[in-house]
């Protein structure tokens, strides 16, 4: 119970004629019998002597307009909130010389309601307006002043009061404190002392509690609005569609994006069972009757969603649950999390690095053939048709890949680079397209999105082309027509939207002859023809500028300063380049590692069988090779032939390597199930080479 202090005997004649006449002893400094009084008012009045209160004077601190409009501001929510208090203290005292005030916590008037007579006539003879300051220091002994100080209510009667002319008033006041007890400001009544009831201060303190318990409630609704409100801009800036289900599995809460993702109104979902509208596959919903729908939690699991009561095939979201728990663990909601999945796939695409690192700036070259290239590259990528890049083994297949993926539409979107060689016959399709859970033994559980799902909205790049299956060139060519893939195990197919670029050095047109590679596959994707020059069509000054650029790529990630010696150019553009431009970068790289850190690249440094071209009469590495490993002759026109060229770079590889697969293919950038193929293909024994 809240304490408050009055004096029984504050309406009694003979208290106020010895009050006032320890008054007059106290204020001219003399000795004076004050124990009748209450202890609280001597310490008032001690207080006001000690701050030179003059106790004849008037208040005369009063804020100017500015300041005072400024204080009302800072108060606005406690003036809105008291004033209906106030007004309705006044109803009860409307005509008995009375008003009421309301002050903020430092004691400055705010507020003001009552009679007209005795407002005006405190106005005048005490300065009781807005902005006028009731603090002990300034009035003396007062209601609010003292209450203020004391933080409790109180009476002050007649010549309780410090200052002469407020003892013809009885004030009644309370403070205003919050829950944690701090002070929000005072309500007070004033009454001509004749008038004074004790049960005023009742009413007045009464009044204080209701303000302080809705400034309260104000403010915690204001919490709530403010935190409903965050939480709200959240959910619907969270780039998922989410349901808030209650434990009935009713939707209390949805935003935009969900309504979008399923086609909803939120006048037709909210409030409604969640089943009633969405089936997902492998949950029963007719069971959804106020039981938890979700055993456990899960996160982003892929899973089949389709509207009730519509024709419309199931759409495919990465789905994930979550519980929220009440302080005693009870689940009291259910957060479902739906996301596209090629959503998903961009997040996974731009962790895992599929991205295009190249552009057409990376590519070294000013030769006719190169420019021709790069203006050929320019006009596919400014649309999305699918590209053929045809082109001899290290030509730089790729990175024309890259540079078209990045100038084209579809830029922002993933690259992923497929080598069909690579991949083992039995494992093709499931890469490419992807399996549903328990597909087949050892299928991941939950299903494994295909290649060709994880590069929707960008460009998907086959490698070696030419050395895919017949079978996956079938289900290739379906995926082209369609734009829909259909995993393995999987009833429905999902759309995708990229850009296919294949790439081969192989002659595709005499595949199809050779029944290995199918006619309409080819035509599907050759509908831009895009060839990469071989190094010895694009000159002389390339090879020196590529050379001096692959040099400086290494100084720079060796912090070395190699130079080339003049000589080794000569030899370097006199030679064939069977494995072009790849074959250079390795011929360069090697030459760094042997050589100092600040040293020169001379002739020494090359491989064997590039000396032997520059100097005709230097002993060929081939003289020392048994015959059945001796380069193929020349053709009639006194060059070499694809064929021938790949057959000596791979025969100089293994030489070089003693034989050791794994380097050869390292060094070739040829995959080591393929460059098995080519030896097979070209008759090459490799225990020749490792003898």
């Amino acid at each position: 119970m809240t304490e408050f202090i009055i004096s029984h005997a504050s309406v009694d004649d003979s208290y106020q004629q010895q009050l006032h006449a320890a008054w007059q002893q106290f204020i001219r400094g003399e000795s004076c019998d004050c124990s009748f009084m209450p202890p609280e008012i001597l310490a008032s009045w001690e207080r006001s002597r000690a701050a030179g209160v003059d106790p004849m004077g008037i208040v005369s601190q009063i804020l100017s307009p500015d300041t005072l409009n400024l204080k009302i501001n800072n108060n606005m929510k406690l003036i809105e909130v008291a004033r209906p208090y106030m007004e309705r203290l006044y109803s009860i005292i409307r005509g008995t010389d009375s008003y009421t005030l309301l002050s903020d916590r430092e004691g400055y008037i705010l507020d003001y309601l009552g009679d007209h007579k005795i407002v005006a006539s405190s106005q005048a003879m005490t300065h009781l307006v807005p902005g006028a300051c009731r603090q002990e220091a300034v009035a003396g002994t007062n209601a609010i002043g003292t209450a203020l100080y004391l933080r409790k209510p109180i009476q002050i009667c007649g010549g309780e009061h410090y200052c002469k002319k407020h003892q013809i008033y009885t004030c009644s006041c309370a403070p205003i404190l919050d829950r944690s007890g701090n002070l929000l400001g005072a309500v007070n009544v004033t009454v001509l002392k004749e008038h004074a009831h004790p049960h005023t201060l009742g009413m007045v303190l009464s009044a204080a509690d209701s303000i302080a318990k809705e400034l309260e409630l104000t403010e915690a609704m204001h919490n709530i609005e403010r935190i409903s409100a965050q939480r709200n801009s959240i959910i619907e800036n969270m780039p998922s569609g989410l349901f808030l289900l209650t434990k009935t599995c009713r939707v209390s809460q949805v935003n935009t994006h969900a309504l979008k993702m399923f086609g909803l109104s939120y006048e037709q979902i909210i409030g409604q069972n969640f089943f009633d509208y969405l089936n997902i596959d492998g949950i029963d919903g007719s069971r959804a009757n106020g039981t938890q729908m979700f055993e456990k939690e899960q996160y982003n699991e892929e899973v089949s969603v389709k509207l009730r009561n519509s024709n419309a095939l199931p759409k495919t979201f990465r789905m994930s649950v979550h519980f929220i728990r009440d302080n005693t663990g009870t689940i009291t909601e259910t957060l479902l999390r739906f996301n596209k999945t090629e959503l998903i796939h961009k997040l996974v695409n731009n962790v895992g690095g599929y991205k295009a690192r190249y552009t057409f700036d990376n590519i070294i070259g000013n030769s006719r053939p190169v420019k021709d290239m790069i203006s050929a590259c320019q006009k596919a990528a400014q649309r999305n048709s699918n590209v053929l890049i045809l082109g001899e083994s290290g030509t730089g297949k790729e990175l024309v890949a890259q540079s078209i993926h990045n100038a084209g539409p579809s830029a922002d979107g993933p690259f992923l680079a497929i080598n069909c060689a690579s991949i083992p016959n039995t494992l093709v399709e499931s890469e490419l397209f992807g399996y549903e859970k328990g597909a087949f033994t050892g299928a991941d559980r939950n299903g494994q999105p295909g290649k060709f799902e994880m590069a929707d909205g960008g460009t998907i790049f086959l490698d070696e082309i030419g050395d895919m299956p017949l079978n996956i060139q079938a289900a290739l060519l379906r995926v082209i027509q369609t734009k829909e893939v259909v995993r393995i195990g999987g009833k429905y197919p999902r759309p995708v939207n990229l850009r296919i670029i294949a790439a081969t050095n192989q002659n595709l047109l005499q595949q199809i002859e050779n029944k290995t590679f199918r006619s309409d596959l080819y035509y599907r994707l050759n509908v831009f023809t895009v060839n990469t020059p071989a190094l010895r069509e694009r000159g002389a000054e390339e090879i020196r500028l590529l050379a001096d650029h692959f040099l400086e790529t290494y100084n720079r990630d060796k912090f070395s300063n190699i130079q080339i010696a003049p000589e080794v150019y000569p030899a370097l553009q006199t030679y064939s380049w069977p494995g072009n431009i790849r074959q250079l970068e390795n011929v360069i790289e090697r030459a760094v590692n042997l050589c100092d850190e600040d040293g020169q690249i001379t002739l020494k440094h090359l491989p064997a069988e590039i000396l032997h071209v520059s100097d005709p009469a230097a002993p060929s590495p081939a003289s020392q090779t048994p015959a059945a490993l001796q380069p193929e002759p020349l053709s009639s026109t006194g060059t070499l032939n694809v064929k021938e060229n790949e057959k000596l770079l791979i025969d100089s590889t293994l030489r070089a390597t003693g034989g050791n697969m794994t380097k050869a293919a390292r060094a070739l950038g040829m995959n080591l199930r393929t460059l098995y193929r080519r030896l097979d293909k070209y008759e090459l024994n490799l225990s020749d080479y490792r003898d």
